[in-house]
């Protein structure tokens, strides 16, 4: 007889044996001992990054001085059309008033925390302006300011450049010789702003130069047939030709000046790229917030208010003033300033708000147009 067989043992994987409680507590130790480590290590590295790394836009909005600043004092032309002019209701508008706008509302101050004081030419500098019975410091200027070496000796601090235009000159349309440069201008007299530079070149080229502190002066002067010509910037000029014609919907310049007659606007293709800035002062710390306003508002592609600014008071003018162009249809390249910023914030921040004038057409399609040809600046 066959003796029985045992049972053969199993021949699958042996079941897994669950790990000690010792292993568990040392796996548990040594995560939060990484753990920890990685702490002590941003810890130490924080206030190296603080230290070395460039401010935020907070700590620049505290060196600036603007924390819990309740108005922002910014000196403009008042007797400007197009760029900046003091309506009868005392109501501001203009180019560089939508420009000041745009900039105080990246400081942190909506419209109704502006004051727009008017500056003189000679003033622009020391950012001195007449307020009521005396004069006040302004925070800013944003006043039809070409940037310049010279004007950098007198005192001013420039951000970059927010509007690029050229020097023009302008007759009565009755005017019946042609005008193609300055040397066209010989034996007349003509009218310029007292603290610019063309005064020189003007008799240089046998004209006999009159300055005035206010453009609107020299416009009156011509007005009355006391000069034959007035130079400036064309963006300036641009509004006295266009005088009180309507734009688009109907708006036009209210006329201020006695005796009104229509002016012709002339290239005189000799002149130079006129580079307007923002005079900030000597705080490092306002003009690097200035020209993060400007840089946002050029590289942001879902921040129109350049366009806006220049939509609503420029680019209508131009039929106007053929065959001279008003000025560049593009914002200038904006200087680049490295601020530190968290991951978080990134996401969490919204942009600031730019109340303003109405919505523009799509934004980069308005930055293509004219660019100034380089030339010597006449300094208005």
């Amino acid at each position: 007889m066959s003796q029985a067989s045992e049972p053969s043992p199993p021949t699958g994987p042996a079941p897994a044996v669950p790990p000690s409680s010792r292993t568990t507590r040392t796996r548990q130790i040594r995560l939060v001992g990484l753990i920890v480590a990685l702490a002590v290590l941003a810890a130490a590295l924080v206030p190296i990054v603080l230290a070395m790394g460039p401010p935020t836009r907070d700590e620049l909005l505290e060196d600036a001085g603007l924390k819990g600043k309740q108005q922002l004092v910014i000196g403009v032309k008042d007797d400007q059309p197009g760029i900046s002019q003091r309506l009868p209701n005392n109501v501001w508008k203009g180019f560089d008033v939508d420009i000041a706008y745009m900039i105080a509302s990246y400081l942190g101050f909506d419209h109704s925390q502006v004051r727009f004081v008017p500056i003189e030419s000679e003033d622009r500098a020391r950012r001195q302006a007449q307020d009521g019975e005396g004069f006040v410091i302004v925070d800013l200027v944003i006043a039809s300011y070409s940037i310049n070496d010279k004007r950098r000796e007198e005192g001013a601090v420039f951000s970059a450049a927010y509007l690029n235009t050229e020097q023009s000159v302008v007759t009565l349309k009755s005017y019946q010789k042609q005008v193609s440069s300055l040397e066209d201008l010989r034996g007349l007299t003509v009218c310029s702003l007292t603290t610019s530079t063309s005064i020189q070149r003007l008799a240089e080229a046998g004209a006999s130069p009159v300055g005035r502190n206010r453009i609107s002066e020299c416009i009156q002067e011509l007005y009355d047939g006391k000069v034959q010509a007035v130079t400036t910037d064309a963006a300036i000029l641009a509004g006295f030709v266009t005088g009180d014609q309507p734009d688009g919907d109907g708006q036009h310049f209210p006329v201020t000046l006695k005796n009104v007659k229509p002016l012709r606007h002339w290239d005189i293709g000799s002149s130079p790229q006129e580079r307007w800035g923002v005079n900030t002062g000597p705080n490092q710390a306002l003009l690097d917030l200035v020209d993060l306003a400007l840089y946002k508002s050029a590289k942001d592609e879902n921040d129109s208010a350049w366009e806006n600014a220049y939509n609503a008071n420029l680019r209508w003018q131009q039929g106007y003033n053929l065959p001279q162009p008003v000025a560049e249809q593009q914002q200038p390249d904006p200087r680049k300033v490295e601020v530190r910023q968290w991951p978080w914030e990134r996401i969490a921040l919204p942009p600031p708000a730019y109340p303003g004038s109405p919505p523009a057409p799509p934004r980069r399609s308005a930055r293509a147009g004219w660019r100034g040809r380089g030339r010597r600046s006449s300094g208005c």
